[in-house]
């Protein structure tokens, strides 16, 4: 869980590869699917406990830029 004073940014969305959401967001507007971002940074190679967690979010960062947020 986050501390009260971190950033939604800095939340580590992958425990095995310390990566966090603001990564991931970066690498999915420099137009990475899944696979590259899971290459790019470890994410998703691990115990795979973050996969539904990962795969919600670049959703959902997928349907924001489909609306053009």
């Amino acid at each position: 869980m986050n501390a009260p004073n971190e950033s939604a940014a800095d939340e580590v969305m992958c425990q095995c590869s310390g990566t966090t959401r603001g990564e991931l967001q970066k690498y999915f507007e420099r137009g990475m699917d899944m696979d590259a971002i899971s290459q790019w940074t470890g994410a998703l190679s691990g115990c795979g406990g973050c996969e539904w967690d990962i795969a919600d979010f670049l959703k959902e960062l997928a349907e924001q830029q489909k609306k053009g947020v």
